[in-house]
């Protein structure tokens, strides 16, 4: 009865603890995807068009927007207004992938991406402060975003500013277009103080938008007379040109109603469904890398699952779950996690050395961890990768390889001939604990400005 007794409390604290460690786990997981959703910008599966690019849509649509020219230097600005065909007055556009650019900051010193001009002078000197400078927004993060060209646009005077866009909305099963008579701010700001501010129209995918429809929302919008038809027949080819190049949002803030009565898109914001890439070509060929970060665009070229992160341990996983679990072992450990990274489960010995460059392209990362389950994926592939990878890169930090599964036993003795410092573990828990130790070690030693070094080569 004893040996009872003391089975049942064993078996109690057991599940005590299990109950724990799983409680910590969520929260642990809920952290680490939390960090992972905060770095939306590069989660993303569509195409960012520039604003120019767009405009040039809405032109091959018949959509009415002011004249513009596009300009690479200031010395084209200077050109661009001396000419007059804009007329006196124009504005000045930062072409950035991201919002918020008027109430932006360049590195320059010069607040507001988007500026009224009066003067060939000005247009030069403004133009100085936005081009080859970086734009910090609300939407660039705090790394910001290149300014490599800018816009520059006839003022136009405006007596009414709405705003319009069409985007998929899943509860609608199909597009839906979103507008509102206060136009030309924070919409997102608007519909949270006045809801009823904002008209949603759900749109049937095989009768598209008729005429009948966009008149009446048109007239929901105050839009009489000449000025009624003109607003119907702009929403009636964004729609087309929305169902044509196979946008997922497009957007207009403001759609204008100038003082001459004229309906204008003033401004516009265009996302293309990355799905349709094989036949829009000329559109993905007009795609601005420079806008994006490095790491990203190196990770897609390579067919990697990459999302930088903010910790010190750079991970290395075949499998989107595992690489969420080996991110929460770590931080049940105490360390932080460097990245995502999920190499699938087809990955090359090249992949693993494209893993490794961008891992180690981070100055936060102090310590590796490579978790890898072989199923589909060879253990044996992934340590040629990251041998080649340690030789090749000259690695200086600390690397645990947690390997399972198909060819492990291979892989291990490819690890041990190479006579690399690559620290093996057959414990995912005990791979976790080693590799924050190690982090927090090489962590100190750069605080004390020691300079250790972790070289792999014997």
């Amino acid at each position: 009865m004893a040996n009872v007794c003391k089975n049942l409390q064993f078996g109690l604290n057991a599940f005590k603890k299990s109950t724990l460690a799983s409680k910590q786990l969520l929260n642990f997981n809920k952290l680490n995807r939390n960090s992972v959703l905060l770095n939306k910008s590069q989660i993303r599966n569509y195409l960012l068009l520039h604003e120019y690019v767009s405009m040039g849509l809405l032109q091959q649509f018949g959509i009415k927007i002011p004249n513009f020219r596009v300009a690479t230097s200031p010395s084209e600005v200077k050109e661009i207004t001396a000419a007059g065909e804009l007329g006196k007055d124009v504005v000045i556009k930062a072409q950035i992938l991201a919002g918020g650019r008027g109430k932006g900051t360049f590195d320059s010193g010069m607040r507001g991406g988007v500026k009224l001009v009066y003067s060939v002078e000005e247009a030069e000197t403004v133009s100085k402060n936005m081009l080859g400078h970086r734009l910090y927004t609300k939407q660039t993060g705090r790394e910001g975003k290149p300014c490599n060209k800018v816009m520059v646009c006839e003022r136009l005077f405006t007596r009414r500013e709405f705003y319009f866009a069409i985007t998929l909305e899943r509860a609608f099963q199909g597009p839906v277009i979103i507008t509102s008579t206060q136009g030309g701010g924070n919409i997102e700001q608007i519909a949270a103080e006045n809801p009823e501010a904002i008209i949603k129209e759900p749109v049937n995918l095989d009768t598209g938008l008729t005429e009948e429809q966009s008149l009446k929302l048109a007239g929901r919008l105050g839009f009489t007379g000449d000025a009624l038809l003109q607003a119907s027949d702009i929403m009636q080819k964004l729609y087309k040109l929305f169902r044509e190049k196979d946008c997922i949002l497009l957007e207009i803030n403001p759609l204008s109603e100038t003082t001459e009565g004229q309906i204008i898109c003033m401004d516009c914001k265009i996302n293309i469904d990355e799905n349709a890439e094989f036949r829009r070509k000329d559109i993905f060929a007009l795609k601005d890398e420079s806008q994006d970060d490095w790491r990203d665009v190196k990770a897609a070229k390579a067919n990697l699952n990459y999302i930088g992160l903010d910790g010190e341990i750079g991970c290395l996983v075949n499998g989107a779950g595992l690489a969420m679990a080996t991110m929460d072992i770590i931080k049940l450990h105490g360390g932080n996690a460097a990245n995502f990274l999920d190499v699938g489960g087809g990955a090359t010995a090249e992949q693993v050395r494209e893993a490794f460059e961008l891992i180690t392209a981070d100055p936060r990362v102090q310590a590796i961890l490579v978790n890898i389950f072989g199923g589909i994926m060879r253990c044996d592939t992934i340590a040629e990768g990251i041998i080649e990878a340690a030789k090749s890169l000259k690695l200086n930090v600390p690397i645990v390889v947690r390997l399972q599964g198909t060819r492990v036993d291979d892989a291990k003795a490819l690890i041990a001939s190479s006579k690399l410092r690559i620290i093996a573990c057959d414990n995912l828990d005990e791979a976790a604990r080693i590799v924050v130790k190690l982090s927090e070690i090489v962590g100190l030693a750069k605080a004390a400005s020691v300079g250790v070094q972790f070289e792999l080569p014997i």
